[in-house]
């Protein structure tokens, strides 16, 4: 299982480290690792104007240098959106998710996307063993949400929205994860020390797998005006990482996790591999001449001692992604630092390659080490070393040629100085904390065997899942555009069933799910591709959402009379306590004008029942409405509509909340005792399948004083008048088997 090309580790040293998945968000677009990289190739910066929806720049702009709160630089590397944020997702709530420091925000995302794209499948039930390192060390954020004479913007959701503690702890919380959870300080160096504690603690026993990384968020200008007043931001805007107009660091932000398990466990599980860490090493400056400046011998130790830990000779790194901010003290000692550490037995005519991702996205802060780890992870991978930005004149101060260094001004690919190609990557922190970690190449996959299952022409399962129904739609819009890309590309085709393998078993199922069955790409690409569209296809193919992701509209309908009947509702009373309650307060609602009892005559047997009787049935009627009303509410049902038709126009009324129960309860009473005794007797209703004009046709050929009472449909009246008439009227359309129903009423 092992790779002959990965240096094994010596005697009692420790195993190797693998980087199994990356989630990322850097200046510049970058979302993800592809377009990580194809900045890197096409040699672009992250970098901007300080957006608009940030801070007034030019209320904190000046460019004359050391102007009290005043910033010499307007232009930074920032991340797009990250205001936007689905919280749901990870089962935050809306109103607690606005008081979340935006980096809390991107370090769970990321951290999912890094769990994604390992193909690790959490248990979400019983817990996950990864523990969680995450550099963070700013407050932007907290500082918005109050003033010192105005704290009402502090809610309870501030403490842990707000808490360096929780930006770890909140990962483990919500994905569930059981191992260590530790959030990290050492400024600008804070994610590489994560990655160099995560990889202790997996060595160590005491956690199977480990996700590190760090995270900066730039929301006021504060820090521009600080770094301003000590006089370390470039004015312009540009990292000019060891170049002699070298002017100062560009602030940026953005945030990356790497998720990482020892590399026998790994090859075992079959995980995609980005890189391997072959050791690591912290450290401290210890007295300098200034707390914010660097220890040459404290660097050079640092380089050695991760060296060391991973068991390789220095002359073997082909790359070193330095700390590089720009700055004219920083560049020249960390030159010297590596050279004496990496280069004094280098061979002539191989100088060590030494390059910084800030000149592309700008100095991260806190996450520049993740920035650095990732940019070199992915040097290794592809094999390639990207240019540096803005390197024109070497430094005078850096005899590159007598250091054996040398700076890559465009993509050049990455030396094999040995067995393996290695890499180191730097990371200071302005107090003096250092980190080093030394990097390897990925192992050969194993190769493929297929058996010649993809061209079997056999249909495969594809399978995509998500927490909402637009989710789902924007996902299968995205892997179809992926595999599309990936098509035209090279030719190199994805496989089929690499595609059902991975969606199927490397993936954590949600509950809204899309599935279809192919025997193509070119096919899936057009079902993924119509069901994002909302379209309809021929083949067959199944969606699952277990619920509805926004509640259903609910509308209650009443009904009038001629819904009686004797004993209604008794079977209620007896089982039903908010139905009986109901109808107990509508009878005492009733009794000041009633000349009857509503709950005797519910009890009534139905041959003694009253209930045809129109004083009797509508105010029975519109209790039993209010009573199934009321215990619908009591199971969450609750209307958005109501409508009622005749009697059942009382009720909606009353539970609309436009009458009161005992306003209501008024007028059903007199309605009902108004039409029983002015109604006159042999009178009746009948109910027809008919239309308006053959309604009127069987009028005329029976009784013209039959009225047409009411139009129900287009095929659906009612007709009233004297009941004898109306009987001749049934046995007509009994006859020629029109639906034809007398109502319980007069």
């Amino acid at each position: 299982m092992s790779d002959p090309r990965i240096p094994t580790p010596a005697p009692g040293k420790r195993e190797r480290i693998a980087i199994i998945g990356i989630g990322c968000r850097f200046p510049g677009g970058v979302n993800d690792c592809e377009s990580f990289w194809k900045l890197l190739v096409e040699g672009r910066e992250g970098v901007c104007d300080v957006p608009a929806d940030r801070w007034n720049v030019e209320r904190f702009y000046d460019p004359e240098p050391g102007l009290h709160g005043k910033s010499i630089a307007k232009r930074g590397g920032f991340v797009e959106g990250i205001d936007r944020f689905d919280p749901q997702f990870f089962g935050i709530s809306p109103r607690e998710a606005a008081h979340i420091d935006p980096q809390q925000r991107l370090l769970l995302e990321t951290a999912w996307e890094a769990i994604e794209d390992a193909g690790m499948v959490l248990d979400f039930e019983n817990g996950t063993d990864v523990g969680v390192f995450v550099g963070i060390s700013h407050n932007d954020y907290q500082g918005i949400q109050h003033t010192p004479t105005d704290r009402t913007g502090i809610s309870a959701h501030t403490p842990t929205g707000s808490a360096h503690s929780i930006a770890a702890n909140r990962i483990s919380y919500c994905l569930n994860l059981s191992g260590p959870s530790i959030a990290v300080d050492t400024a600008c160096s804070s994610a590489l020390t994560a990655v160099h504690l995560a990889c202790e603690h997996i060595l160590s026993g005491r956690c199977r797998s480990a996700m590190a990384g760090g995270v900066t968020v730039m929301i006021t200008p504060d820090g521009f005006i600080g770094f301003s007043q000590a006089g370390m931001l470039s004015p312009e805007g540009k990292c000019k990482a060891f170049d002699a107009s070298a002017n100062g660091f560009v602030r940026g932000e953005g945030a990356g996790m790497v998720l990482m398990k020892r590399l026998s466990d790994a090859l075992a599980d079959g995980d995609p591999i980005h890189a391997v860490i072959l050791g690591s090493a912290v450290n401290q400056d210890g007295h300098t001449n200034g707390i914010s400046l660097p220890s040459p011998d404290a660097q050079a130790r640092l380089v050695r001692d991760a060296c060391a830990d991973a068991g390789v000779e220095p002359q073997e790194i082909g790359f070193v992604e330095a700390h590089g901010t720009g700055t004219a003290v920083g560049d020249p000692i960390e030159a010297h630092a590596l050279a004496e550490a990496l280069c004094a037995d280098r061979p002539a005519g191989k100088p060590l390659l030494i390059g910084s991702v800030k000149s592309n996205l700008g100095h991260l802060e806190t996450a520049s080490g993740i920035a650095g780890l990732v940019k070199a992870a992915l040097a290794l991978k592809h094999k390639k070393i990207p240019a540096s930005l803005h390197f024109e004149t070497p430094n005078p101060h850096i005899d590159f040629d007598a250091l054996k260094l040398r700076i890559p001004v465009s993509m050049e690919p990455f030396p094999l100085n040995g067995g393996c190609r290695m890499a180191g990557v730097n990371s200071f922190g302005f107090g003096g904390a250092n980190a080093h970690v030394v990097l390897a190449e990925p192992p050969q996959p194993a190769a493929l065997q297929i058996d010649g299952l993809a061209e079997s022409g056999r249909p495969w399962p594809i399978m995509i899942s998500a927490r909402s129904e637009a989710a789902l739609k924007a996902s299968a819009g995205q892997l179809a555009t992926w595999i599309e890309h990936h098509s035209n590309r090279n030719g190199s085709t994805p496989l089929l069933p690499d595609l059902t393998y991975m969606l199927g078993a490397r993936r954590n199922h949600h509950s809204h799910r899309f599935a279809v069955t192919s025997q193509s790409m070119g096919e899936i690409v057009q079902e993924l591709a119509a069901f994002a569209r909302g379209e309809p296809t021929t083949k067959p193919r199944i969606t699952f959402s277990p619920r509805r992701e926004h509640p259903a509209r609910i509308g209650f309908v009443l009904s009038g009379q001629g819904t009686q009947a004797a004993g209604m509702g008794r079977e209620l009373m007896l089982h039903e306590p908010v139905f009986r309650e109901m109808v107990e307060a509508c009878e005492e609602a009733m009794r000041p004008w009633a000349r009857f009892s509503l709950l005797e005559e519910i009890a009534r047997t139905e041959d003694d029942s009253q209930m045809q009787n129109t004083e009797v049935s509508q105010p029975a009627i519109f209790a039993i409405q209010m009573g199934l009303a009321a215990l619908w509410k009591s199971w969450g049902v609750i209307p958005s509509a109501i409508m009622g038709h005749s009697v059942g126009e009382v009720a909606a009324a009353c539970i609309a909340g436009i009458l009161t129960l005992e306003q209501a309860a008024h007028i059903i009473v007199l309605r009902g005792r108004c039409m029983d005794d002015h109604t006159p007797e042999g009178g009746g209703m009948l109910a027809v399948g008919m239309t308006p004009e053959e309604a009127a046709a069987v009028i005329a050929r029976h009784d013209t004083t039959v009225s047409i009472a009411a139009f129900n449909g287009p095929q659906s009246l009612t007709l009233a008048g004297r009941k004898s008439s109306l009987e001749a009227i049934a046995a007509e359309l009994d006859a020629e088997e029109i639906f034809a129903r007398f109502l319980k009423v007069t």
